[in-house]
Order: structure tokens, then sequence, then C-alpha cells
């Protein structure tokens, strides 16, 4: 089993940033939507990350972005899937996939907090379908490797190796376990954040004052759910039944309906390009 061709389902923030590291380490790559939209934003977000590496933009070129699903998967030798964090949707995306990649093809979902197991049986090749989780992929270069009980041991191994031609760091999660390490103690962070809002104790920038001045951090809570994208905490936040969540995840809600998703949309908790946590001012 030798991976060159790489096939990455959505063209969303992560989707974007795989495919562009993919390419520029040296594999084949084919980025896929629904949306051919979605591929004027990602191309604009790759140019910009190249800029930030003292980079040319040349490398885009050489990706192939596709809406043919058949198209998408020719002689691909791995699929990493960046849809949407909602399990209907992954189920439907992998049912369609898993019967159009060849018979080589190795499965992977890049989900933030649900488990591979959950998806699974929508793939009629088990053993070759594992959870390969990417954080930032330029800042955080972490990539979660989380199997499930009938992941084969050699398919583990080889995203291990893949991960580090990708120049991340492999982290091998040895139980299914929702939101993998980071995310999980991220997850316990952010939660206890949206709590401290919604029941009205502090002020978003109090709490990311009070975090960024106790750990010596650029950005507080608040700020990483901007740099993460609230829609994307939303997915996750939602489907978590404890009154806590749900209250959070309607705080997000609004947010959203007004078109404030983060970072990516200019404007989320914080405004950008210049956020006030930014301000050497917002911490005096």
């Amino acid at each position: 089993m030798k991976i060159n061709n790489v096939c990455i389902l959505g063209a969303g923030t992560l989707g974007t940033r795989i495919a562009l590291q993919a390419a520029l380490s040296g594999f084949q790559v084919a980025v896929y939507d629904i949306n051919a939209e979605a591929f004027v934003a990602s191309k604009k977000v790759m140019t910009k990350i190249l800029r930030s590496l003292s980079l040319t933009d040349e490398i885009i070129a050489k990706i192939k972005f596709t809406t043919d699903a058949a198209e998408a998967v020719v002689d691909a030798d791995i699929i990493s899937e960046s849809v949407t964090e909602e399990l209907p949707l992954k189920r439907q995306v992998w049912a369609q996939f898993s019967v159009l990649a060849p018979a080589k093809t190795i499965f992977t979902t890049n989900t933030s907090y649900l488990l591979p197991s959950m998806l699974v049986d929508s793939v009629d090749r088990p053993s070759l379908f594992c959870a390969f989780h990417f954080h930032d992929v330029f800042y955080s270069k972490v990539v979660d490797i989380m199997p499930h009980p009938g992941t084969s041991e050699e398919v583990v191994s080889l995203l291990e190796d893949f991960g580090r031609a990708l120049k991340q760091v492999p982290v091998i999660v040895r139980k299914e376990n929702p939101g993998y390490v980071f995310n999980y103690m991220l997850m316990a962070v952010i939660g206890a954040a949206g709590k401290l809002r919604t029941k009205e104790i502090a002020s978003i920038e109090d709490i990311d004052k009070s975090w960024m001045v106790n750990f010596h951090m650029p950005m507080g809570p608040f700020g990483i759910l901007d740099s993460i994208g609230l829609d994307t905490a939303w997915h996750v936040t939602h489907n978590l039944e404890d009154a806590g969540s749900q209250a959070f995840a309607a705080l997000l809600k609004t947010y959203i309906d007004a078109g404030k998703l983060g970072e990516k949309t200019g404007e989320g908790f914080y405004k950008y390009p210049a956020p006030a946590y930014k301000d050497p001012e917002f911490l005096k």
C-alpha cells in the first residue's frame, strides 16, 4: 500500500488546508465539492496561506478541483473527508464514495467529534476506514489517527507515515474518544467559557482576557472559536444534550444566523482582520 494520489472531499476550511499541504508535499491532489463556488473561496485561502509562507501560488494550478464525484476518486489512494459535521450527511457521503472509489483506496474522515464506528457501516471496506483528523495543518501541526476496532493495523501504520509526509505530528488515539485528545480537552474549556457567558457571569472579552493573561496565550476561548468557525462549533455543541451545551448552541446560532461565522467571514465574536484581542490595549 502506497499513497500518491489524494482525494479531498469538501473544499471548506480544513479541506482546503489539507489539499494545499498535500500538494506542497508532492502528492497529486483532487478536491471535490458539490458547490463549484466553494472552489473560488478555497483558492483565495490557499493564495493567502502561500503568501504568508513566502511562496508563489503556482502550486494551486496543480490541484484538480471538481464537482464530478467519479472524476474526483479516479486512482485515489486515499480519501480525506471534511464535510459538514452532521452524522446523516457524512454517512450519505461515505455510502456514495466507497462505491465509486477503487478497491485500493483508504477511507479517512476528518470529523472533529464523531466516532469512526458511527460511520464505518456506510463503507464497503471497514478495514480501510479510519479517523484522520487535522487541526490547522499549517499552524497547529497535529494529525490524530483514531481507528475503529476493525481498522487494519497496516492502515494505521500507513497513516502515521502519511501524516509525517504532510509535515504533521501524528498522535495515535488507542481507543475511540469523542474529540480525540486535544479537542476533548479544548471542548471542556470552550464549554466552560460558554457557560460563563450564557449565565452572564462575565463578558466575552473578560473571559478571553482571563485566559490570555493567566496562560500567556495570544487569544482566549472566544478568539479560538472564531478561528475554528462558529458553524463548526455549533454542529458539535447542538448535538450535546446537557442544558449548558444547548444554551451555548443557541448563542452560537444567533451569530450564525447573522452571517457571523468567525474569522472566515470577517466577523464572529470579534471583527477581522484586526480583532480587538490583538490590540495591545486589550489586556490593559
